[in-house]
């Protein structure tokens, strides 16, 4: 991907403790001798009004969100032009720091800083969102809580950091916008073969599933017949349509100790421990949540309608807002788990949710058994089930390691930032194509 880097020919040491060498031809200076604060209010004028992100950097607000600020509320904003540096002090300690391409305006609770001298700023964006810069920040943040933190302009500019040449300097913003475009490249690859794959394995289930393909022969149904439901259309025509009531039954069992695991619902992973679920939301009690056993169907009743059904694997507690269901005589759960999963049905649970605006839909037990669904044969719903467990699990594990690959290369995206603009490897002679 890119060529084995060597480190510098010489280097040197210094007395700051988190960076103890550096090229030696780079010197060490404190942020003020590099940037001052500048603080012009917008005025009645207001102005375009820009948003910070972590991805993306700073961007008109209308890209970021839907809000529309008012004139008014402009008029105390901070005006930031190109090439000044912005840094969100309540972020800073999280790296949140970039370069303006725009006239416009940011928030109060930003800081906008320009040049002492000439120098490329992108390459101190880059460098203080760098882990090792990130950590400086937030020591020097101040506040209660990591939320609430700030740093403030006297601390921020008292921190000392590395300073290459400025030709150096914009050498090494060229390299990293190299490696920032063949990197996305790669990914964006990838992201597009797990899509495919995605695809196809919804595909495999959803032919499975509604009957298109027999699974024991791998052709179609030798007849069909109007299901008379229109997410399902045809189906074969010894194949039964009934409402779920009559194939699920509902269990409200609740926890009086809240002992027991906590299982957490992920569109990836199914239903799972809590703690292989990032960013899932915990309580420090699950009395009173309910009980599921292993082979139940849970859905998230505030998600049904984004397909969020899953079987526990194990025994455990969910929210009390979840749905847990158990299966009547002949009903293959596996089989039902890929029904309710199927994106054809999404519109149906759409249409019979109940809230004011999403995020507070919630579908009901007695909507969700109101839905008409297929009963094949009790023997074909075992094939089913088997069958697209089968012939998933390649696809799962080829999904899995490209996520896997992903990862990877973003990591290396970070350390590879973070080892150009520290001096660890010298990019100044690595050869930089134009690419599209």
């Amino acid at each position: 991907m890119i060529s084995k880097l060597e480190p510098y020919k010489q280097y040197k040491t210094s007395d700051v403790q988190w960076l103890l060498r550096i090229p030696d031809h780079w010197q060490f200076k404190r942020i003020k001798l590099l940037f001052r604060e500048i603080d012009q209010r917008a005025g009645p004028e207001g102005g375009v009004l820009l948003s910070l992100t972590r991805r993306r950097g700073l961007l008109p607000h209308h890209e970021a969100s839907k809000r529309i600020a008012s004139v008014e509320e402009l008029s105390n904003y901070r005006v930031c032009r190109p090439g000044h540096l912005v840094m969100n002090r309540m972020q800073a300690w999280s790296g949140m720091f970039a370069v303006s391409s725009y006239d416009g305006v940011v928030s109060p609770d930003y800081s906008v800083f320009e040049a002492n001298a000439p120098l490329e700023a992108r390459f101190f964006e880059s460098l203080f969102r760098t882990p090792t810069l990130v950590t400086q920040f937030a020591l020097r943040s101040k506040g209660i809580g990591s939320g609430f933190n700030r740093l403030y302009t006297d601390a921020f500019c008292d921190v000392p950091v590395p300073v290459p040449p400025l030709p150096e300097q914009t050498a090494i913003v060229r390299f990293l916008d190299h490696a920032d475009r063949r990197i996305r490249r790669y990914v964006h690859a990838k992201q597009k073969l797990i899509a495919l794959l995605e695809e196809q394995k919804q595909a495999i289930i959803h032919q499975a599933v509604i009957g298109q393909v027999d699974v024991r022969t791998g052709q179609p149904y030798p007849a069909y017949k109007p299901s008379g439901v229109e997410w399902l259309g045809d189906v074969p025509t010894h194949w039964d349509v009934t409402r779920a009531k009559y194939l699920l039954r509902e269990i409200d069992v609740r926890s009086i100790t809240g002992e027991e695991t906590h299982l957490s619902m992920s569109q990836v992973l199914g239903l799972v421990p809590s703690n292989m679920v990032e960013r899932t939301l915990t309580s420090d009690s699950y009395v009173g949540g309910k009980l599921c056993e292993e082979g139940d169907l849970v859905l998230n009743r505030l998600k049904a309608h984004l397909g969020v059904f899953a079987i526990a694997r194990q025994d455990g507690v969910v929210s009390p807002d979840y749905s847990v269901f158990r299966n009547r005589d002949f009903t293959v759960m596996g089989y039902y788990e890929k029904v309710c999963q199927l994106p054809t049905l999404r519109r149906e649970l759409r249409l019979r949710v109940k809230g004011i605006v999403e995020g507070f839909w919630r579908l009901y037990t007695e909507d969700f058994f109101d839905i008409r669904l297929p009963v094949p044969t009790f023997i074909e719903q075992c094939a089913i089930a088997k069958c697209i467990t089968e012939a998933i699990l390649n696809i799962d594990d080829v999904i899995s390691r490209v996520r896997s690959e992903i990862d990877l290369l973003q990591e290396y995206h970070v350390r590879l930032i973070a080892d150009a603009v520290t001096g660890k490897v010298d990019v100044r002679e690595e050869k930089v194509c134009c690419e599209s």
